[in-house]
């Protein structure tokens, strides 16, 4: 059974740091591509970031580009989100996900984790 299950969320003041992480369990995390998406309270999910399978293939929503870095190792089977300058318009729940082939739609993913919530306070 595929297992995503995000860490790291919480609150900060705007300006601040959080670093988030997704542990992978029951797959072989070095074959899938992964992503970070997130849902604001009344929004659609949004693209944050994805990386290919080998590490390569890094590209991030213009919305979070030079402030968010994503990352994995394969040999932890962790996938990560380095987020800085946090922005109160960042706050939502955010989630990683796991699939096949990579993209910005939430329908290119075929599996989620739980989701972890970050609130930004201006």
């Amino acid at each position: 059974q595929v297992q995503l299950a995000e860490s790291g969320g919480g609150s900060v003041q705007a300006g601040g740091s959080l670093k988030l992480s997704c542990r992978a369990s029951g797959v072989t995390f070095r074959n899938y591509y992964m992503a970070w998406f997130r849902q604001a309270p009344g929004r659609e999910r949004e693209f944050v970031a994805r990386i290919h399978w080998n590490g390569g293939g890094v590209l991030h929503a213009d919305s979070v580009r030079g402030r968010f870095t994503i990352s994995r190792d394969n040999r932890l089977d962790i996938l990560r989100l380095q987020m800085d300058g946090l922005q109160s318009e960042d706050t939502a729940v955010y989630y990683c996900a796991a699939g096949g082939t990579s993209g910005k739609s939430p329908g290119d993913y075929a599996y989620w984790g739980q989701g972890t919530q970050v609130t930004v306070s201006s």
